[in-house]
């Protein structure tokens, strides 16, 4: 599969220069397709198209907007399978999982965007004048490979919203689902410029936006020492940065739950997408009188995956997405082990019987202490941290005890006592019992977890400037 082209100003058009990257199956460890590799002079182009298109698009009405919209919407729905199975090849997501959770939540995004845009209110009197909201211009959306369209889409649907313009470029290790999205935004018919892409690696694409002297907002998902150097970049020009960056979520499992059931739900949540989730709750607390029966749950959780070809609709866990994260996260494995932590469920190594492709064993640890390796870097993959803790003050501590602030969960039968001890976790989403996702709440983290917010309003108006008129 050859895939050489950006999209810019409205066509597929080669790079200024010449330079190539294999896409391997992380299941297969073949690479299966090829994309180009862009230049700052890349970049340039699809910035100045986008300042130029930005000018119309910026005037054009709601109701205009609402039907690009729609007709993107279309065009992902009529697609949504060959989304979901480019995602399994490019990044190893479990072709079921890819359907129903990594394509269909991506969708979400421009359903939430067209709502909120129908019923947004861009002016509104305040004191002797009017506040009005204006698109904030050109936006650089870097985005990473493990909800490669999702995050996408939770950038792309407020900003074409909003009346932005748009230079994306997506992670060079999963690429592809995002060119067919550029064709589904092209066949929608959104002017030429609107929507740019050029394929990238961080230190030269990524770099080349956040300092792009045309780009007015740098909207960037990834690690947090690569946030720190997008915002470093982006200030010599006082861009808008908004920044989704790491996580360390705990789960605070208190004692008046059902354990064996929370353990379990707990373990699963973790492993969503094979651990390679910003949000995850990879820091379990339970009270230590119940280690035991946490220990047995865990491992009765482990036992019911199913790891394996993620083209295979039973496959519940496929492979991390490449040798890079296999390996850091052997050795983050390895360092609990020496740390002294127990291992209840998995440990180094590949599962038995897949020799080939970036498979781990869904690994869980016990008696994990705050200052461990494991406790503290978020690792990226199956690994579960198990931690004690003797009163609910302490567990709240434990909780908070990171440089991270995404995402926290409590379990309690009681409502109100599950609501006090989330009032008091230092993170920008928490949810309680179990709680689905629901696209129109604000998701964003605290400290080093980033800063703005993403999803439903909040994340439109993270694309709009506010002006005053006074008169």
């Amino acid at each position: 599969m050859e895939r050489l082209q950006f999209y810019i100003d409205g066509a597929w058009v080669d790079p200024a220069v010449p330079a190539t990257l294999g896409v391997a199956n992380p299941a297969t460890e073949e690479v299966f397709a090829r994309i180009s590799l862009g230049s700052r002079q890349d970049v340039d182009r699809a910035a100045m198209a986008a300042r130029r298109a930005f000018a119309a698009y910026s005037e054009t009405s709601v109701e205009e907007r609402l039907a690009w919209l729609h007709r993107i919407i279309e065009g992902f729905k009529a697609r949504l399978p060959e989304l979901a199975r480019t995602m399994t090849l490019e990044m190893g997501a479990p072709i079921t999982f890819a359907t129903q959770r990594q394509a269909t939540v991506a969708l979400f995004h421009f359903e939430e965007a067209a709502r909120v845009l129908a019923q947004y209110r861009f002016e509104e009197p305040m004191g002797v004048g009017i506040v009005r909201r204006e698109p904030i211009g050109v936006c650089g959306l870097i985005t990473p490979w493990n909800w490669p369209l999702n995050q996408v889409a939770s950038k792309v649907a407020p900003a074409l919203a909003t009346g932005c313009t748009v230079v994306l470029k997506p992670s060079e290790i999963a690429p592809l689902s995002s060119m067919l999205l550029a064709e589904i935004i092209h066949d929608a018919a959104v002017p030429p410029g609107v929507f740019n892409l050029v394929n990238g690696d961080g230190p030269t694409v990524g770099e080349a936006i956040a300092a792009h002297p045309q780009i007015d907002m740098v909207s960037f998902t990834g690690s947090t020492a690569a946030g720190v150097r997008v915002a470093k970049l982006a200030a010599d020009t006082v861009k808008r940065v908004a920044q989704e960056l790491g996580g360390k979520s705990a789960n605070i499992i208190l004692p008046d739950v059902d354990l064996k059931a929370a353990v379990i739900e707990g373990v699963h949540a973790c492993y969503t997408n094979a651990g390679q989730n910003c949000q995850s709750p990879t820091r379990m607390l339970v009270s230590r009188a119940q280690r035991e029966a946490a220990f047995a749950a865990a491992r009765e959780a482990v036992a019911a995956i199913r790891l394996g070809d993620p083209l295979d609709p039973a496959t519940t866990m496929g492979p991390l997405v490449s040798q890079r994260q296999f390996e850091r996260v052997q050795e983050l494995i390895q360092s609990g082990i020496d740390d002294g932590a127990t291992l209840v469920a998995g440990g180094t190594g590949r599962p038995a019987a897949l020799n080939r492709g970036y498979y781990v064993r869904p690994t869980v640890f016990g008696d994990v202490t705050p200052q461990m390796r494991i406790a503290r870097e978020e690792i990226f993959g199956p690994v579960l941290s198990i931690m004690s803790y003797d009163t609910e003050e302490e567990a709240i501590e434990i909780a908070n005890d990171t440089p991270f602030g995404l995402a926290g969960f409590v379990q309690s039968r009681d409502s109100k006592r599950a609501r006090a001890v989330a009032n008091r976790i230092r993170a920008g989403r928490v949810y309680l019992n179990g709680a689905g996702f629901d696209r129109s709440l604000p998701f964003g983290g605290y400290k080093q977890s980033g800063n703005g917010r993403e999803f439903g309003v909040f994340g439109f108006e993270e694309y709009l400037e506010v002006k005053a008129i006074l008169g």
